[in-house]
């Protein structure tokens, strides 16, 4: 018992310090905190990645990708998501719309930043004893990566998500569903509205590590085909994070379900929080 309730204690302690948990995507209700800031940096390595707008394919690095979480109370946070450099080592062209625009990518590899990602997270419900937390996230996908690089759309997308999650001993779930618009890149005056999901698990093992695992993606659910680029994806990872005080250190393996998303790849990546202001 003594067990059990130590590492209960450290998943509800992590889920608030640490409200988005790297390796996983899949968004918990819980905050980082009032008055708390919270930084993250990663690097991933895919192999087998497709850009369908561009018809790139090959192997793609992104480092360093950043996160940057500000708690504006104790249930109100502001994300920004980004990344200063992605290079991909192009191993196929294939016919696509916008292959023509690819206009950096005619040599044996082509670099870009990563789209920033501006989000506002709600927790709305606490967890309680028998009840799960509650929360809402609302996204914006900025189209700072080009189509010119092929890395990129050239569109804003929205999202809006509602976030649920629940600790049962040492396990603690989260599941997020919602709604994607997503901007066509071929066409201005049009649009794709997708659904967004993502269920994941984190295990305590020890007091400062942890096994997590999640499916995420997103889901075209329109007659028809897709817009290119907004197609259905599915993303599985699963890997581990280790707590020392406020530092967290995590890795985990990326195994992509559609056949646009990657074959198989790594990510690490350190998250780091801490106490910068007084919320009045």
């Amino acid at each position: 018992m003594r067990l059990i309730s130590t590492l209960i204690v450290v998943l509800v302690w992590a889920s608030d310090v640490y409200a988005q948990q790297r390796p996983l995507v899949t968004e918990d209700p819980e905050t980082v905190g009032a008055g708390r800031v919270l930084l993250e940096a990663g690097l991933d390595y895919a192999r087998d990645v497709t850009f369908p707008a561009s018809g790139l394919n090959g192997n793609l690095l992104r480092f360093p990708l950043i996160g940057f979480s500000v708690g504006l109370s104790s249930i109100a946070e502001l994300q920004i998501d980004g990344g200063l450099y992605n290079r991909l080592s192009i191993a196929e062209r294939r016919a696509a719309p916008l292959a023509f625009m690819a206009v950096d990518a005619t040599g044996a590899t082509t670099r870009d930043v990563e789209d920033i990602v501006v989000a506002t997270k709600i927790r709305i419900v606490p967890e309680g004893v028998a009840r799960p937390s509650f929360g809402v996230r609302f996204a914006t996908k900025l189209p700072n990566a080009s189509n010119e690089s092929g890395l990129g759309l050239d569109t804003t997308d929205f999202h809006a998500n509602l976030l649920v999650a629940k600790t049962v001993q040492s396990v603690r779930v989260v599941g997020n569903a919602g709604l994607g618009i997503l901007g066509d890149p071929t066409r201005g005056d049009r649009q794709n509205d997708v659904l967004n999901y993502g269920l994941s698990f984190a295990r305590a093992l020890t007091t400062g590590t942890e096994v997590v695992g999640e499916v995420n993606g997103r889901a075209h659910v329109r007659s028809g085909v897709a817009p290119v680029g907004t197609e259905s994806r599915s993303v599985l990872r699963f890997g581990a994070r280790y707590t020392q005080n406020l530092v967290r250190l995590d890795g985990g393996l990326i195994v992509g379900l559609t056949s646009r998303d990657p074959a198989f790849g790594i990510t690490v990546g350190l998250t780091y929080v801490f106490n910068a202001f007084r919320v009045p």
